[in-house]
């Protein structure tokens, strides 16, 4: 797992605020742009962090999505704009730390399993959110990183 640096954490908070812009601007449901969103260009965009080079704004990330796809109103249901955030924020956490593509966290985890998993995890540090929703798919992604993780629980024990 790498570290999330300065970039990263302002690549989460772009990603996260298109989402819950999402909710008031888009007119098809969440999960609906949610995958739209995570097989899109700009989506390409964050994951290589171009996106860093220019000067765009969530509102602008809406539009590039409904340009390559067509605005659709597909669906009714629409999340939150506290889970919507945290969805979007998570993902790109994901992506970055993990260093996956959009496209394989999407598969990774679902848009409704993340909504499900709002609650108990919203207040977790991302990286802790991200261990224990990999852990329950038996997903560890990097061997070392689960050696580490193990390692720090030992400690935690032996401190007490």
């Amino acid at each position: 797992m790498k570290k999330i640096n300065n970039d990263g954490l302002l690549l989460c908070q772009i990603q996260a605020t298109t989402f819950e812009n999402s909710i008031d601007k888009m007119e098809s449901s969440s999960e609906i742009f949610i995958r739209r969103f995570m097989k899109s260009e700009i989506a390409k965009k964050l994951d290589n962090e171009s996106v860093l080079e220019s000067n765009i704004q969530a509102n602008d990330i809406l539009q590039l999505v409904d340009e390559e796809y067509g605005t659709t109103n597909y669906g009714s249901v629409k999340y939150a704009h506290e889970e919507m955030y945290w969805i979007g924020y998570l993902y790109r956490y994901f992506a970055i730390t993990y260093d996956i593509t959009s496209g394989q966290a999407y598969k990774i985890v679902k848009p409704k399993e993340l909504r499900s998993l709002y609650l108990p995890y919203h207040t977790m540090d991302p990286a802790q959110s991200i261990e224990r929703i990999l852990e329950a798919k038996g997903m560890m992604l990097d061997e070392e990183t689960e050696l580490e993780r193990q390692y720090e629980i030992f400690k935690r024990i032996r401190n007490k």
